[in-house]
Formats: structure tokens, sequence, C-alpha cells
């Protein structure tokens, strides 16, 4: 009878885990619709502006609908902000009451796993029940600057490590390492260890862990562990479609999850006309340029964009970039979003929006909420 109970509560664990991932759409939408936001810093604005728009941003999604909020972490990029996600969300944390908070992601090689369960604990804290950490072996930056965070000059030898470094964050965060094991005495506070000293009553919550990628690898990881993924479609849209199979051939049930589920990031920009859309979309277009060329900078104006002399390799790296990014009117877009489901198959839509001012980003998630008929409490 003991093995029959802890079968059920086995279940019941990966119920409430599976739900705390899974969701349900809104509106008219195919899948769930979520926001991925990078703290972007435009032209004659500030860092303390961005984080203004962020939490603006947040508020807007949590009331429209949108299941969750991610950050990302980025280093050494003047337009991008979110350079401490731990830091950020938890100040998205207390402006906001029920959307689902979390990093897309954080980059575990740049870290000790203690501190991240550490930071990710005290974040399930805050906000408990509603907590992500999205997880990537990339340094989210320029090589040097990873040399300097990782305190190496030996990069791959992080991302090599990704497997183990995952494994120890995992047990860190529930409080699980086996007798004899040297982390064994070690607690990541907050966590389950408060929860069994004498007078406990923490519980035993903890976010909900994911893989990110952009090729095969941590899709693979995440389907042999049985993990959630998701794929940047944003900036590797090649390897989207390859990515999830593979993710989907590999996926083992788990305590976690009992079948795959799989987010895609996507760029889209709505805007009120087709003109202004373009517009709009080609100012990250020139930042993404800019950084792709060793010429990090902040995102320009619209006009600064329109009036930018691009080169002929220019114009063909800014096309092509915009040939991945969904944007037009706002029909237009609920219409290539709808198209990149069912081409994908993909169970969730991680929307992010890259551009100079906060009007245009508002405007446009706000648009999208609209044509998917989205609610607005």
């Amino acid at each position: 009878m003991a093995d029959v109970q802890d079968d059920r509560d086995d279940r019941d664990d990966r119920d409430d885990r599976d739900d705390s991932i899974r969701a349900h759409p809104r509106g008219t939408a195919p899948v769930p619709l979520s926001v991925l936001d990078l703290a972007t810093v435009g032209s004659g604005r500030t860092a303390r502006q961005a984080f203004g728009t962020t939490v603006e941003l947040a508020r807007l999604a949590e009331r429209r609908g949108f299941h969750r909020f991610w950050v990302a972490e980025h280093h050494s990029m003047p337009g991008v902000a979110s350079s401490s996600p731990a830091v950020l969300l938890a100040h998205i944390a207390a402006h906001t009451e029920t959307i689902r908070l979390g990093s897309g992601g954080v980059m575990l090689p740049n870290h000790a796993p203690l501190v991240i369960a550490e930071q990710f604990g005290t974040l399930e804290a805050l906000a408990p029940g509603r907590v992500d950490l999205g997880l990537g072996r990339a340094p989210g930056t320029d090589g040097a600057t990873a040399a300097a965070l990782r305190r190496q000059d030996r990069l791959a030898e992080g991302a090599d490590d990704f497997p183990q470094q995952l494994s120890e964050l995992t047990r860190f965060l529930d409080d699980d390492f086996p007798d004899g094991h040297r982390y064994a005495r070690i607690h990541a506070v907050p966590g389950p260890v408060q929860g069994r000293v004498a007078g406990g009553v923490q519980r035993a919550d903890r976010p909900s862990v994911w893989l990110l990628g952009s090729s095969g690898f941590s899709a693979r990881l995440a389907g042999e562990l049985g993990l959630p993924f998701s794929f940047a479609h944003h900036f590797s849209a090649a390897n989207t479609v390859p990515a999830l199979q593979l993710y989907r051939d590999s996926f083992r049930p788990s305590a976690v999850l009992d079948r795959p589920y799989a987010a895609i990031g996507v760029q889209a920009l709505a805007a009120d006309d087709a003109k202004e859309a373009r517009r709009q979309v080609l100012t990250g277009a020139l930042a993404m340029l800019r950084l792709r060329t060793g010429r990090p900078g902040l995102v320009p104006t619209p006009e600064e964009a329109e009036r930018y002399a691009f080169g002929l390799a220019e114009q063909e790296f800014v096309e092509g970039w915009l040939r991945n990014v969904v944007f037009g009117t706002p029909d237009a877009v609920r219409e290539g979003l709808d198209a990149l489901v069912r081409r994908t198959g993909a169970d969730e839509l991680m929307i992010t929006t890259n551009a100079h001012g906060p009007e245009a980003r508002l405007r446009s998630y706000g648009l999208i909420a609209d044509a998917y008929g989205l609610p607005d409490a």
C-alpha cells in the first residue's frame, strides 16, 4: 500500500509541476502567448526609464492575459539593460500579482549553481508559485566579456560542463544531494531545508526549470530530462523545426512533464499600419546589425534608422533579419503568428519586440492582444 501511495504522490507532484508549466490559450490565440523582454535602452533614454517600461509592459501583459513574462541575461551591450535577471524580476514581482515571471534565460555557465539556486529561491519566496528558471549555456555576450564573468579564458569548458552544472543546480533547488556527496551539508536558502528543520513551515515549492537553446544540444538534453524547452526562433529561425523535432524525439516522461512542452521566442511588432510597423522594426534591425558587426550601442530612433546609409551587405543582413520578424497590421501579425504555430507545432509563443521607444512596444502588445480577443481587465 505504501508503494501505491508513493506512486499517487509522485503523480500529484508531477501534475502540480505540469500545471505550473502548461497553460490554456486565451481568446482566439492558438496557443498561450507570453512576453520576452530585454529592457532595451533607446537612444536618448536611460536604463532607469527602460526598467520603468519593462514594469509597465509586465503590468499590461498581466492585465491582458499573457501567460508569463521573462527577461534575458545579456552583458556588455549598451542597448540591453537586463544583465541581472534576478534583480529585475524581483522589481517586477513587486509590481505584479498573478503573471508568471522568469528568466529567458540565465546563462548558467556564467554563475555558480548555488548562487542561482539562492537567487531564484529568493524570487520564489517573494512571488510564490509563479517563478520560472530558464537556463541557457551560451555566455550571452562576447568571448572577452564571458571570460571576465567566468574568471577563465577556456570558455568551452563552461558549456561542456552544462549538464553537470544543471544537475547540481537542480539538487540545490530540491535540497536532495545524497549522503556522502561533498555538497550534502550545503543548503540553498531560501529553500526546502527551511521546512525540514525544527519549527520550519517553508513550503517545498521551487521554480519551474526550463532549458533554452538555439541549436540541438539543449533540445536533446531537455527531452532526455523531461523538461520544458524554449527555442530562440527570433535569432536562429533556420534551426527551429529541427530542434523542436529533436526535443520531441528525445523526450522521456519525468516527474516534471508527462509529454513535451515547447515554447519559441518570436520577434513581432504590430502597428496601426504596415508602413509604421516597418519603420519601428527597422530600429531593432539596425541595432542588431551594429551588434553583429562589433558596434553595439543603444537602440536608434526611427528617424536615425531611416537616415542610415546601408551598404549592400548591410541591407542584405537587415532584410534577412526582418524576414524572421512578424510585423505589420494587427491582422497581419495574427496571421503570421498563427502560421508560425502551424509550421512549428509550438505549444507557446514568447513574443519579443525590439524597437526604440516605449510607446511603440506597449502599443504593439496591446494591438496583438486585441487581435486575439484577449481580456482587458
